[in-house]
């Protein structure tokens, strides 16, 4: 099974209202909140794509984008 890889975690910030869930639960302390509050991905190359701060996101302000696989 090939290794899944991050291509761009977007983060809707009119939607995130900074509660920190994503901060929390991300095992490899890829999120961090902003001066505003908001989540922001501040370590975009230590994601391992395992989506838990898209699936946990209370707001539904986290989508996660992985490249394609070459075929």
């Amino acid at each position: 099974m090939p290794k899944r890889r991050l291509k761009e975690l977007c983060i809707n910030k009119e939607w995130c209202k900074g509660c920190g869930i994503c901060i929390e639960f991300c095992p490899k302390g890829v999120l961090e909140l902003d001066t505003q509050d908001k989540a922001v991905p501040v370590r975009n190359e230590d994601c391992v794509v395992c989506r838990l701060c898209e699936m946990l996101c209370p707001d539904l302000a986290i989508d996660i984008v992985e490249e394609e696989e070459a075929e």
